[in-house]
C-alpha cells in the first residue's frame, strides 16, 4: 500500500481519476505479490525434487521407492498435467515443443506449466513427500544457535 501511495504522490499531476488509479495500482501490486509467492513455492518444490534425484543412492531400493512414490503422485494429478510434465521434464522437451505436441499455443504453455507444477506441489505436500517452505523455515528458526 505504501508503494502505491508513494507512486501516486510522485505522479499525481498526471493522474485524471485518483480513486480508480489507486484501485487499479493496488490490484496490480496485489497480483504481483501473489505471483511472486507462488513462484517461491514452485522453486522450493523444484529444488526438493532435484535434490532428491541428485542424491547418491547406495542401493537401488531407495531409487525404486522414489520412483514408486513419484508414479503414485503423478497418478493423482490431472491427465493433462501428467502429459505436460512428462514431456517437459521427463523427456526434456522445450516449452515450445511441448506446446506443439499437445496442441497449446506457445504463448500459453508457461501458464499451463505453472498450473501443473502447482498441482504437483500440492500433491507432493499432501502426500508428505515435500514439506512446505514455511514449515522448513519455522523448523530452522526453532533450532537454537550454538554458543560461540
Amino acid at each position: 500500500m505504501q508503494q502505491c501511495l508513494l507512486a501516486f504522490i510522485d505522479s499525481r499531476s498526471q493522474i485524471e481519476n485518483p480513486e480508480s488509479w489507486l484501485a487499479g495500482t493496488m490490484r496490480n501490486h496485489c497480483l504481483m505479490y501473489w505471483r511472486r509467492r507462488r513462484r517461491r513455492l514452485y522453486r522450493a518444490v523444484d529444488t526438493a525434487i532435484l535434490e532428491a534425484l541428485a542424491e547418491p543412492t547406495p542401493s537401488e531400493q531407495p531409487a525404486i521407492d522414489f520412483s514408486h512414490d513419484m508414479a503414485n503422485v503423478l497418478s493423482q494429478i490431472p491427465p493433462r498435467c501428467r502429459q505436460v510434465l512428462e514431456l517437459r521434464y521427463g523427456l526434456g522437451y522445450q516449452p515450445v515443443e511441448t506446446a506443439q505436441r499437445l496442441g497449446y499455443r506457445s504463448s500459453s504453455i508457461y501458464k499451463v506449466l505453472n498450473r501443473c507444477l502447482a498441482a504437483l506441489s500440492r500433491t507432493l505436500t499432501a502426500c508428505g513427500l515435500v514439506t512446505p517452505p514455511t514449515a522448513r523455515s519455522k523448523r530452522a528458526d526453532s533450532v537454537p544457535a550454538a554458543a560461540s
